[in-house]
């Protein structure tokens, strides 16, 4: 599931879109031997991490900076490689390693996350270095861009006649696939989440750790499943909040992503009426049909942002997702709202979205894979503004093995546009054109529905939410399942995305594990917070 991500300092910025499988280059290989048994991966098993001061990005100044050296191959490792790019807060505490976070996304950069809210995590510096970084193809670490088919792969899919006529999407969506291609350079053939689970191998080793401690949000629960499959006889204390299905065909993410985000509309609109600055009004159902009309007014006639780029109805649907993810965040949204709906002053609005989709892009054709050393990690300043939706998209699309032909996406569209349109009508069909954007990509590999499962590791920590609008609860009481007797499964009864920050009896339980090793009896709960949060 795509993390939620805005500029705001919070866990919870992880959240929604598609989850899908994963495959593992060392084929038939037991896992967690494939070092010492497949190519040679000594000269990057045997680095250390140098940090210093983080240089040319606004940081707190506590914050130290680091890179380390993958293989851009790993069947190949004596070519080219890629410099990822790493973030920690040292240890105040007896140290006992580090513990990597993963904030979601795919596509978020990781560095900037701890950067913005690191003060979520301060708590684990008692015994830990809490480190972050940008996974391959993301942020610093060599960023994937499509360059101007961001701009084409958004129009491909924008307003209802385009979906009437699939093969004109189709080879629209086709051909900004080779552009996306052509743009990212060599990294996009090597992007995904069973490449960035070795490449956390490779930290784990560089850090000096002999387990990998790791907490994982959304998108991150994935990763670390997939890693705990990989290197079983490596994890340490693992927590997954948020947690992603391993089994669901993308189309069925993105009927529960819509339902998801529709009832959490509706939640946000039943507080909103309730407030006489509220844009709607002060009537529920009323309001519930205006935001409906507003939506379909942008997308027959868009308004101008400030950077002079027009803002559709589905902006203004993606948007109000990403703040969906928190109830912290409605009053913010509420004035983004009123801003658009009083003066047409879209910026409200644009600052629920990183990673500017509708935004100029920059053109970093092969950026950061050169030779056969560290091509060094790319400056803060020539990140392509379109590199969150193409990484995400890129890792998405590697990790789903599905690829329905143009004749059979052609006669199932009608369908699938009226489930969708009946789980939401108002986010029903910007997650349905989420759907069609692995459309002329390679095949991604069906690794994690295949083998993703039965683990024989260390117990690890799952986190499901009962309200949370991108990870539907039944996906953490099924990858519990797939995991088998390791997984141990928090049901926290409360809301949003993700419980690490929004519970603090989850925050609590999530410490304890890590710091201390102690676990929560399997099945135990968190109460809703307006129920005072306690324990049940």
């Amino acid at each position: 599931m795509q993390a939620k991500l805005e500029s705001r300092p919070s866990v919870r910025r992880c959240a929604v879109t598609g989850t899908l499988g994963l495959a593992l280059l060392v084929a038939g290989l037991p896992a967690a031997t494939a070092r010492d048994t497949g190519p040679d991966l000594s000269r990057y098993y045997d680095q250390k991490v140098t940090w210093s001061a983080c240089e040319d990005m606004e940081a707190p100044k506590d914050l130290q900076c680091g890179k380390v050296t993958v293989p851009l191959d790993y069947d190949r490792p004596g070519g080219r490689t890629l410099d990822l790019a790493l973030a920690r807060y040292r240890a105040t505490g007896d140290k006992r390693g580090s513990v990597l976070l993963n904030f979601g996304g795919p596509g978020g950069s990781g560095v900037d996350e701890l950067a913005a809210g690191g003060k979520e995590f301060m708590h684990l510096t008692n015994g830990y270095d809490v480190v972050a970084f940008d996974p391959r193809g993301v942020g610093r670490s060599s960023p994937v861009t499509c360059g101007p088919a961001t701009v084409e792969i958004i129009e491909a899919t924008d307003g209802d006649e385009k979906l009437t006529d699939p093969q004109d999407v189709l080879r629209r969506l086709r051909d900004a696939a080779a552009d996306c291609a052509k743009h990212s350079g060599p990294v996009l053939r090597h992007i995904g989440t069973v490449e960035a689970a070795r490449d956390m191998d490779v930290m784990r080793q560089a850090l000096g750790d002999d387990r990998l401690d790791y907490l994982g949000f959304s998108y991150g629960t994935r990763l670390g499943a997939v890693y705990a499959a990989q290197f079983p006889d490596r994890v340490g204390r693992m927590v997954l909040d948020g947690v992603d299905t391993l089994t669901e065909p993308l189309t069925e993410q993105g009927l529960a992503g819509a339902r998801g985000q529709q009832t959490a509309l509706e939640n946000f609109l039943d507080w909103c009426v309730e407030d006489i600055a509220c844009p709607f009004g002060q009537d529920a159902r009323q309001a519930r049909r205006l935001v409906e009309q507003v939506v379909a007014s942008l997308d027959a006639d868009p308004v101008p942002t400030g950077f002079g780029e027009p803002f559709s109805g589905q902006d203004m649907v993606g948007a109000m997702g990403q703040a969906l993810y928190s109830r912290e965040l409605w009053p913010s949204l509420e004035r983004a709202l009123a801003q658009l709906m009083e003066s047409g002053d879209t910026s409200g609005l644009e600052g629920f979205v990183s990673g500017g989709v509708g935004f100029p892009v920059r053109d970093r054709t092969g950026i950061a894979v050169r030779g056969n050393t560290g091509a060094g990690l790319t400056d803060p300043e020539d990140i392509p503004m379109d590199n969150l939706p193409a990484a995400l998209m890129a890792i998405n699309c590697a990790d789903d093995p599905d690829r329905p032909s143009a004749a059979q996406v052609a006669e199932s569209l009608g369908r699938l546009r009226t489930r969708y349109e009946e789980a939401s009508p108002v986010f029903g069909r910007y997650r349905l054109t989420q759907v069609l954007m692995c459309y002329g990509r390679p095949k991604g590999t069906d690794y994690i529905r295949e083998d993703v499962k039965d683990l024989d590791t260390a117990r690890m920590l799952l986190v499901g939410t009962r309200g949370d609008p991108a990870t539907p609860y039944r996906w953490t009481e099924q990858t519990a399942d797939r995991i088998g007797p390791s997984a141990v499964v928090l049901d926290n009864k409360g809301e949003g995305h993700t419980g690490y920050a929004s519970s603090e009896c989850v925050h609590r339980k999530v410490d304890d594990f890590l710091l201390y090793g102690s676990l929560p009896p399997d099945g135990s709960s968190c109460g809703s917070e307006s129920s005072q949060g306690g324990d049940e």
